[in-house]
């Protein structure tokens, strides 16, 4: 049954206001006023829901997305940097709509001398200890695409820096597939804009092949040009991917290798085996064999390397000829740290790796891959399905969320495919929400587990003062403090919303949920919003409305206490700030005796003014609102009443 209020607002948002020489406005000519509806509880204004996205954020019965299939043969010289490579997309268009053009990332043009990172020169993102630069270093170079056809025929193609539309002789109608034929070559860099490059014989690749953009129900095509800041948003499918590299290297690499026994040694291939058995690690490249030319099959002939991956929306690898190699396996997934003997904290990072494998698929959904592998090198932190970059830190609590950070991004934004350029929150925000919960586990009984949940909040008084916040749905390369909305005011967001709105079973079951609905899909903003409410049973535009589309800040205050006839205390309080929470009252009374209340965050249905009745008739000696200093209040002066 709909509320009064809930009635009401349709009628109050439109007064008939008549000439004042007619007693009734319905007799008379009238003019509409419109009164925009204040209330903090007012819907939120989202899209309509259709058949491919549901009012319960879930996608609908003709939810339709593209698929993209890549096979990839490429070859790397280690002696001039060089990467040569070929492949086949077979492009699947499950739209909808015929498609006369398509649209490529062409990443590598970052590096090109006319690119918007390189005029831009944008600042790096700093991370305490760990600096992003987004700039290719002195490095200037840009892919070369040799030929790209489609059924044998060059197809006409324009580049636009990091983007290239391919014009198609004959629209690609609904449910019709083609294929591309692209050969390319390009330099790898030393820093490719701090997300792939090389150090020494080390090399990190990513953003290496051209691949498509995403084509979807929301925006057609999401073809955003790449220049840092704003990570990456991508279809699924499957990759065969072939590498050739010298003898002497070993690679990592998304997918399933196909070949091991062309590749690796008779040792190698025992030991790998036996680590597939333990749960402790195992070293198939040991310390003292790292870098040694005699661990390698015979022959001086370059290896080929064959990969296999299926329902992944990208494609990296890693290779070096002086790793150590541990792995070990955790219940059915193979663990796998490949590191330099130069790599100090690395020893550990085996057991970081399991443990937040561990956590995340107890927590929130089981890793669905065949193994979890990170490689130390230059690059401070990326992640690509089933492979992550990590660099070596310089403490264990570094290196370990570091890592973890990686590795949670399997989750956000590898399973739940959402649109990383534009909404880093959903991607660097929740991940860094589950990373929290997962290094005080890692910690647990330190200083630094035991509050490293709580540093968002602390981070809240400095990152959020008028004028210089931003809305968390700001497009990232347009945020000035990414560490803050981009990573960790999310992070505060959902742990607000975890403890302090929902509690824990509540939030813990509808988030579940949305990773479930939205495994390999595409959610928007809108999805989560209407899945959390829908899983939730609580109404949360209020919620969403105050932290991901303003900047709102919090104050709320304790003005005064009265006692009325009947001798109950009345505590007068104010919602003086712009945001709109729930509130927790500490009592203390002349006797000594204490009382906490939550109260709902109803309370403010009426205005920003409310007062509570205290049930028990005993005098009020103070009273404290948000007594255990949980919430965002940017003014916690007027949090505390004591009677004089």
């Amino acid at each position: 049954m709909p509320s009064y209020r809930a009635g009401l607002r349709p009628f109050l948002a439109t007064l008939l206001v008549a000439s004042p020489l007619v007693a009734s406005p319905l007799g008379a000519q009238s003019r509409e006023l419109t009164v925009a509806d204040s209330s903090p509880f007012r819907p939120l204004p989202l899209p309509a829901p259709n058949e491919q996205r549901t009012g319960a954020g879930r996608p609908g019965l003709r939810y339709w997305q593209q698929r993209v299939d890549y096979r990839i043969a490429a070859s790397l010289d280690t002696a001039s940097h060089l990467l040569k490579g070929r492949e086949t997309i077979h492009y699947v268009n499950n739209s909808p709509t015929a498609l006369s053009y398509l649209w490529l990332f062409v990443e590598q043009n970052a590096c090109a001398p006319n690119s918007i990172g390189s005029t831009l020169n944008q600042p790096p993102l700093v991370f305490g200890e760990v600096a992003f630069d987004f700039s290719c270093g002195s490095f200037v170079g840009r892919p070369t695409i040799e030929s790209l056809t489609i059924g044998g025929l060059e197809a006409k193609r324009t580049n636009y820096g990091t983007t290239l539309r391919v014009d198609l002789g004959r629209p690609l109608g609904s449910g019709q597939s083609l294929e591309m034929e692209v050969a390319w070559h390009f330099t790898v860099p030393e820093q490719g804009v701090g997300r792939m490059g090389r150090a020494g014989a080390l090399y990190e690749i990513a953003q290496w092949y051209p691949r498509m953009a995403v084509y979807d129900d929301v925006r057609g095509w999401n073809h955003e040009p790449y220049i840092g800041a704003g990570e990456f948003y991508l279809e699924y499918g499957s990759f065969d991917v072939t590498l050739t590299l010298p003898a002497s290297y070993i690679v990592a690499a998304t997918g399933e290798l196909r070949n091991p026994e062309q590749v690796l040694t008779r040792n190698q291939l025992a030991r790998l085996a036996s680590a597939r058995k333990s749960d402790t690690a195992v070293a198939v490249i040991t310390r003292d064999e790292a870098g040694r030319p005699g661990r390698t099959r015979p022959g001086n002939g370059p290896y080929t390397w064959h990969f296999t991956a299926d329902n992944v929306r990208d494609f990296a690898w890693a290779a070096a000829p002086n790793w150590q190699w541990d792995a070990s396996n955790l219940d059915g997934i193979l663990i796998q740290t490949l590191y330099r003997s130069s790599a100090d904290k690395w020893p550990e990072a085996h057991a970081m790796a399991r443990g937040a494998i561990r956590h995340f698929s107890e927590q929130w959904y089981r890793y669905p891959y065949s193994h979890a592998t990170t490689v130390e090198g230059p690059i401070a932190g990326m992640e690509y399905p089933m492979l992550t970059f990590v660099a070596n830190n310089t403490t264990r609590e570094t290196q370990q969320w570091a890592l973890a950070h990686e590795f949670g991004h399997e989750w956000f934004p590898m399973i739940v495919g959402s649109n990383e350029r534009l909404y880093p929150w959903m991607d660097e925000g929740f991940n860094t929400f589950v990373d929290l919960q997962n290094a005080a586990e890692y910690f647990a009984g330190t200083p630094y587990g035991d509050t490293i949940q709580v540093n968002p909040l602390r981070m809240a008084v400095e990152h959020s003062r008028a004028g210089d916040d931003q809305p968390l749905i700001t497009n990232p390369t347009e945020v000035r403090d990414l560490m803050w909305v981009g990573y960790q005011k999310p992070a505060l967001m959902l742990r607000t919303l975890r403890e302090e709105v929902l509690g824990r079973d509540r939030f813990d079951f509808a988030f579940r949920e949305y990773i479930k609905a939205w495994a390999y899909k595409h959610p928007t903003p809108a999805d989560f919003f209407r899945l959390m409410r829908d899983a939730s049973g609580v109404e949360l535009d209020w919620f969403w409305r105050d932290w991901v589309f303003t900047t709102a800040r919090l104050d709320q205050a304790v003005d005064s206490v009265s006692t009325d006839t009947s001798g109950r205390a009345n505590v007068h309080m104010t919602n003086r700030g712009t945001m709109t929470m729930p509130a927790e009252l500490l009592i203390t009374f002349d006797d000594g005796s204490t009382e906490t209340v939550r109260l709902p965050v109803q309370m403010w249905n009426l205005g920003h003014q409310f007062t509570y009745r205290v049930p028990a008739k005993k005098p009020v000696r103070r009273v404290a609102v948000d007594p255990r200093n949980v919430l965002p209040d940017l003014d916690r002066s007027n949090n505390d009443w004591t009677k004089r």
